[in-house]
């Protein structure tokens, strides 16, 4: 059973959620037996992902894709969906949500560099992120942080190579307090105690992700926070959600909190992200408005940035990051 001696390993971090941008690398990862793919279920989707454009899916460069692989499918349950000839794809409900391309040769980002500061997935429920906060207790999964958002709860953690991961529940819409067009996000103590009175702390219920498990938003580092809105704001037409800061940007499509976060918190003045390199390759959006997308379309060609593909168009930031724009 799941004491509340275990539980306060992570409520014993939560004074750390107020400097999230020092994520620590965790400690490796426990390989395992991946579940079996799954065809798409039929789940209600969260807010998130009801908007005229949301996160898709993303992409990782990986040196270990075996480590890499096995931590995402034993700490947050996601299913092997496929294997390509350089990587898989991993997902939950059969849906793909993270790809991870095998690049053994691939140089490492440094200090200070461009690129992800974590890719953050969404529980379809409170309830889940209960099961899952006894899951990753059962199985000793180093945290990095915990906070209260006003808007959502989140943990933090970092995968095998480095990469930030943020596990989270939005609370419902309904509460989130606007105004002028921005809404209240701050960083306060998690309740662990809260959350996981949802669930029976006695037994290990999170034996894989929820079907309705998501991709809820995209968080990155970068060199120049007018820049990063010059490109996600201004031409991906997303709109800030914060109120305006030289260190950090928050922008959504269709009021929700946030589908793409910007800072410079550590990465300040930061170039060109050398072609290759290891952490983020790709992230995508689905557009679901077709106006949306024309103007999309419209100023990144204007820029010179747009390449067409097989799914839609793509661009690459200021930094290198590539941007896929898939109309739904």
């Amino acid at each position: 059973m799941i004491t509340r001696r275990g539980m306060l390993k992570f409520a014993g971090i939560a004074s750390a959620a107020a400097a999230l941008e020092g994520a620590l690398r965790m400690e490796g990862a426990v390989a395992g037996e991946a579940n079996g793919a799954r065809p798409p279920a039929a789940v209600a989707l969260p807010f998130a992902l009801t908007t005229p454009a949301h996160i898709d899916a993303a992409a990782l460069r990986v040196r270990d894709l075996a480590t890499v692989s096995a931590y995402y499918r034993q700490v947050l349950g996601l299913d092997i969906l496929a294997r390509t000839a350089d990587g898989e794809v991993l997902g939950a409900g059969g849906v793909p949500l993270l790809h991870l391309i095998r690049a053994p040769a691939a140089p490492a980002s440094g200090p200070g560099s461009a690129g992800l500061f974590h890719v953050a997935y969404l529980m379809p429920s409170r309830e889940d992120l209960a099961r899952w906060l006894v899951h990753a207790t059962r199985i000793d999964v180093p945290v990095d942080g915990l906070a209260d958002h006003n808007v959502s709860e989140a943990i933090y953690l970092s995968d095998p190579e480095g990469n930030g991961i943020e596990v989270y529940a939005d609370r419902p819409p309904a509460s989130w307090q606007w105004r002028d067009g921005l809404v209240t996000m701050g960083t306060q103590a998690l309740d662990v105690d809260a959350i996981v009175a949802l669930t029976d702390r006695s037994v290990d219920s999170y034996r894989t992700a929820p079907a309705g498990l998501r991709i809820g938003h995209v968080h990155l580092r970068v060199g120049d926070v007018e820049a990063a809105r010059g490109f996600y704001q201004t031409a991906l037409g997303l709109d800030a959600t914060r109120p305006r800061r030289p260190d950090a940007a928050f922008l959504s499509s269709g009021g929700y909190h946030h589908h793409v976060a910007v800072n410079s918190w550590q990465s300040l003045g930061a170039p060109l992200r050398r072609p290759g390199e290891l952490g983020l390759d790709w992230f995508a959006m689905k557009v679901g408005d077709f106006r949306l997308y024309a103007g999309q379309r419209a100023r990144l060609a204007s820029l010179g940035r747009v390449t067409e593909t097989a799914s839609g168009i793509e661009a690459r930031d200021p930094w290198g990051t590539t941007v896929r724009l898939r109309p739904a």
